[in-house]
């Protein structure tokens, strides 16, 4: 799937922090937009799985944010995703996840902002909120940088500073103790807090004043924090070595009607909009690579589906918080349970499980109907359901062979409550250092598969092969029966 390690030359930085919460959005995000402004390409990163801190950064680049996760991907694929989506850029900014060395367990930073930070060889810059702090940052910058050797801390940007005053004082605190330079800070600012619900942040696909406030952070950051001096560290990253994949030969070759796909592409309807839009960049480059067409579709305000589609991708993200718009479009859900009915390939995650259910029941507890393609209800829950998942498929379908394994990830407040008629499981959720115990998940009934994991493509490529296969074989199955109903006539 590799070839040998190519290098590029490109300046890049991990802004990271010592724990969660402590503005590494915002900091990136302003920092975006700030050499955006300047006439600078900024290819936007986040670690880990999330889908919803790369929309502030996407917005303040112009451009799409990918995500680079070490635990749900090989390693040295990481490396060619930053490559890839980082080709015509000046500069490659990366925000980290929760702190620095927070990675799948207290004793395995996998995953985390260091990881990445070693396997892509990038500079880190600290993002320290100093918030009634003074000495003692310099005992956290310092302890942070020898924490480990491998990890090459070369800044700190302040914030949450009461002054400049108090910057002054932390600066020199830290500079006492012969550790990093600080490039610059941010004062404390009511304007600049973003709201939050239930799942972190809002994304900026929904209605907000979302431009506004990256303007007002990038005002911010350009008074306060020397973008000349944080453009050096990023240039002073050794180039980067990586590992391109072929995607290219991910084609499905070996598909009966590949070379037909080619100039009459199968079409994957794929839903976006404000409800569902938790899906990887990667994910949909794959299927087109794989000889896919992508058409989106809106569950919100579509009254049907993209003509032509041969499968379905309904991919998370807040269907609970449009319960009442999805309920509403009649049209809409009749159109999703008569394909499913029909045969249609049906992949959905998270969000999307829970609109195939009967109904959605909100934080509310009010009760909205769904498509009713699966059994049961969604019903929202005050216990948050997190983390990685080695999901283990547990029958043949058209996207896996039973016991190939996958790692994904779960992050949601809903459970599915389905008992005693529920469909054949899509998953075992293997047992783990934190989870002891196996866990049955998701459903498989006929060619809808439905599940809570999130899944990135590219830990496993095969799986756009085989998306693309099922549409293709759908598109001559409806073809074929055109063709025997005309027949008939």
């Amino acid at each position: 799937m590799t070839e040998s390690n190519t290098r590029m030359d490109l300046p890049r930085l991990v802004i990271a922090a010592p724990m969660s919460g402590g503005g590494k959005t915002t900091i990136t995000a302003g920092l975006i937009a700030a050499f955006a402004a300047r006439g600078l390409r900024v290819a936007p990163f986040k670690v880990g799985p999330d889908y919803i801190d790369p929309t502030y950064h996407a917005l303040a680049a112009g451009r799409e944010c990918s995500n680079l996760d070490a635990w749900m991907l090989p390693p040295d694929r990481v490396g060619d995703v930053l490559a890839r989506r980082s080709r015509d850029a000046d500069l490659a900014l990366i925000e980290g996840v929760m702190g620095l060395f927070d990675g799948y367990s207290g004793d395995d930073d996998t995953g985390s902002a260091a990881h990445i930070a070693r396997i892509t060889d990038a500079p880190v810059l600290l993002v320290l909120n100093a918030r009634s702090m003074a000495r003692t940052a310099a005992a956290l910058v310092q302890g942070l940088r020898d924490f480990d050797s491998r990890i090459r801390l070369v800044g700190v940007i302040l914030n949450e500073v009461g002054s400049s005053r108090h910057a002054r004082i932390v600066s020199d605190a830290i500079a006492s103790s012969g550790g990093v330079p600080v490039v610059g800070y941010l004062e404390r600012d009511e304007e600049l807090r973003l709201p939050e619900r239930h799942l972190g942040l809002i994304p900026t696909l929904e209605p907000g004043r979302w431009q506004a406030w990256i303007d007002r952070v990038r005002t911010k950051i350009t008074a306060s924090i020397d973008l000349g001096r944080v453009l050096d560290l990023a240039c002073a990253a050794p180039p980067l070595s990586y590992a391109p994949l072929s995607v290219a030969r991910s084609t499905p070759a070996t598909i009966p009607g590949a070379r037909a796909a080619a100039s009459n592409p199968p079409v994957i309807a794929v839903a976006r909009d404000a409800a569902f839009h938790f899906i990887y960049a990667e994910n949909l480059d794959l299927l087109r690579e794989a000889g896919a067409e992508i058409a989106f579709f809106s569950p919100l305000t579509d009254r049907a589906l993209p003509p032509g589609a041969g499968a379905l991708y309904i991919c998370g993200g807040f269907p609970e918080m449009y319960a009442a718009d999805l309920a509403a479009n009649r049209d809409l859900r009749a159109a999703m349970h008569a394909a499913a009915q029909d045969g249609l390939p049906i992949y959905a995650e998270c969000g999307g499980l829970m609109y195939l259910t009967e109904e959605i029941v909100d934080l509310d507890g009010v009760a909205h109907p769904m498509a009713g393609v699966l059994p049961g209800r969604s019903v929202m829950q005050n216990r948050l359901t997190l983390g990685y998942r080695m999901a283990q498929a547990q029958q043949n379908s058209w996207l896996w062979r039973a016991g190939e394994i996958i790692r994904g990830h779960e992050f949601h407040y809903s459970t599915w409550n389905v008992q005693p008629d529920a469909p054949a499981p899509l998953y075992a959720l293997l047992p783990d250092a934190l989870r002891p115990e196996a866990r049955l998940e998701g459903a498989q009934l006929n060619n809808v598969l439905a599940s809570y994991v999130h899944l990135h493509f590219l830990a496993c490529p095969a799986l756009a092969r085989r998306f693309v296969a099922a549409a293709m074989s759908q598109r001559r199955t409806a073809r074929n029966s055109l063709e025997a109903n005309d027949g008939s006539v």
